[in-house]
């Protein structure tokens, strides 16, 4: 006897190719390319960014005290107060001056170790999976924070923005979804 059909329809097959990793990479190269305009023209009109990068990723360069203030994760704006921005190692990672505190700080930071990037400006916004490797320092790591918590550091004179986490673009916007029930 042949099985009934149930009413639901058949599930698509799970991919052997990583579409969703591939997805990312290429969104990540809008960030690339909005660093890279920035480097070189400046921000123009009312632009700004604010980016979010994990403090504990491998690769990621920031002064001791950010990292003791930011053990997980932190996230910059680029408005009025920067210097020295510049994409490097084949735009594979950002780094830029900023004021913290009324303390000039160099960050370093690879593409890789980003989780966010938005211009509120024009409602603009991207979200990405933290990275899964081991964070690069151990000390880091062993600290109580969740790695969940994200904390706001803006240049100094900066007026508080406005929440870029309500215009924050999900990537499971487009991942494949089963059809709808009738």
């Amino acid at each position: 006897m042949e099985d009934e059909p149930t009413g639901a329809p058949p599930q698509a097959p799970e991919s052997l190719l990583p579409y969703d990793l591939w997805t990312e990479e290429a969104l990540r190269q809008v960030v690339v390319m909005a660093i890279g305009y920035a480097a070189e023209n400046g921000l123009p009109g009312e632009h700004h960014f604010f980016i979010s990068f994990r403090t504990d990723a491998r690769g990621v360069s920031v002064p001791t005290r950010l990292l003791a203030q930011y053990p997980h994760e932190m996230t910059i704006v680029l408005q009025h107060q920067f210097w020295d921005l510049k994409l490097e190692d084949g735009g594979q990672r950002f780094s830029v001056g900023l004021s913290f505190g009324g303390v000039p700080s160099s960050l370093s930071v690879p593409l890789s170790a980003v989780t966010g990037f938005a211009d509120p400006h024009v409602q603009f916004g991207l979200r990405f999976r933290p990275p899964e490797e081991h964070p690069a320092n151990d000390e880091a790591a062993d600290r109580a924070a969740p790695p969940e918590e994200t904390a706001a550091a803006e240049p100094e004179g900066e007026e508080e923005p406005a929440d870029p986490a309500n215009q924050v673009v999900s990537l499971d916007a487009f991942r494949r979804r089963p059809p709808a029930k009738d």
